[in-house]
């Protein structure tokens, strides 16, 4: 790295320090507790249905579990072909926003994760892949479900399409999980690309079992976004439920106005109590690798180093600073990076 880029990069988070230093967050215990007052519901038995495939390098199991009544989760598990019975730690990996279980990316991760003795685990998000019937078409059904949230007028009613009823779904996974024979419950890891990451460190951070943590290209704020004129990109990617709530607003273009409306709509807090900031120091001390990249539209790199000066207060004050690390991609944009995702593969398997 050149003197003008460390410079630079020195500036950017003694900067981000003083801005998280005005920020007076509530106590985690509250915050987790105020996270489930919404976002828990009743639970229901898994009923786990899988069919098994055997190749000499991995053992692939397909099929799903119920999370609530109405909510069958495709499911997808890696896992490494062993002698004899055997538990492994695990990892669930998340996609992104469009995608599915079976993207590239993400299966490069779980391969990876075996080739290393680790349980590889993904689901679909809410409104994405095998969760549409006949397959979903990228982001629209998901984007008309958001609008659908949006649109309610029932409180009792309410859907958190915008990360949070998928997370609800990495809770109630972990816990079926932690029934196998083949999983040690106690090596649970957890990570996702973009919407994926998002939803990984929001689980992560309310769901103590999760002991390692390495969201891509996930980690913002999204106060700072909103008060910096830079909520253009995370508000694109649901653009047309974006749209709507400009419309029905009255204006003919979106603005900081009604893009922050949706958001407290259908994740409320996520500018304050529920903000990466804030949600990421309730992690401490479990391991925790943030990977961002230098011009990332969607989780601009000034609100991501708020994060990471919020979380390296809360590492530091239990003795844990060894077990933060973020990691700057230069001079790209939102999207995952092969050597920042072989980073996380070398992150779970360091500290599971």
């Amino acid at each position: 790295m050149s003197r003008y880029k460390l410079t630079l990069s020195l500036l950017l988070l003694f900067s981000a320090r003083a801005l998280f230093a005005q920020e007076q967050y509530p106590a985690p215990a509250k915050v987790v507790a105020d996270f489930k007052k919404i976002v828990d519901r009743p639970r229901v038995a898994p009923k786990p249905s899988f069919q098994t495939t055997v190749t000499d390098s991995v053992i692939i199991e397909t099929g799903s579990i119920y999370t609530e009544k109405d909510e069958q989760v495709p499911l997808i598990i890696y896992k490494p072909v062993t002698q004899g019975a055997k538990a492994f730690p695990v990892v669930i990996f998340m996609h992104g926003t469009g995608g599915k279980k079976e993207d590239k990316d993400v299966k490069s991760v779980l391969l990876a994760l075996v080739k290393r003795g680790i349980m590889g685990v993904s689901i679909d998000a809410r409104f994405h892949g095998a969760r549409i019937p006949g397959g979903a078409h990228g982001s629209k059904e998901y984007v008309d479900a958001v609008t659908a949230a949006w649109h309610n007028t029932d409180p009792a009613k309410q859907t958190h399409l915008f990360f949070w009823d998928t997370v609800y779904d990495l809770w109630r996974l972990t816990d079926y999980l932690v029934t196998r024979p083949d999983v040690q419950a106690n090596r649970i890891g957890m990570g996702g690309i973009s919407m994926g990451g998002i939803q990984a460190w929001m689980a992560a951070a309310t769901d103590s079992r999760i002991k390692v943590v390495a969201p891509d290209i996930a980690a913002q704020s999204f106060k700072w976004s909103l008060e910096n004129n830079r909520w253009q990109g995370r508000a694109h990617t649901i653009q047309a439920a974006q749209l709507q709530a400009a419309k029905d607003l009255g204006d003919t273009a979106l603005n900081q106005r009604n893009v922050k409306a949706l958001w407290d709509k259908v994740v409320p807090g996520i500018t304050d109590e529920f903000d990466c900031p804030s949600m990421l120091r309730l992690i401490a001390p479990r391991p925790l690798l943030i990977l961002s990249t230098e011009k990332d539209n969607n989780c601009p790199l000034p609100g991501a180093k708020i994060a990471f000066a919020s979380a390296q207060v809360a590492y530091g004050a239990v003795g844990a600073s060894d077990k933060l690390k973020m990691d700057i991609e230069p001079n790209q944009p939102h999207r995952a990076v092969p050597r920042q995702l072989a980073m996380a593969v070398e992150w779970f398997a360091k500290w599971l």
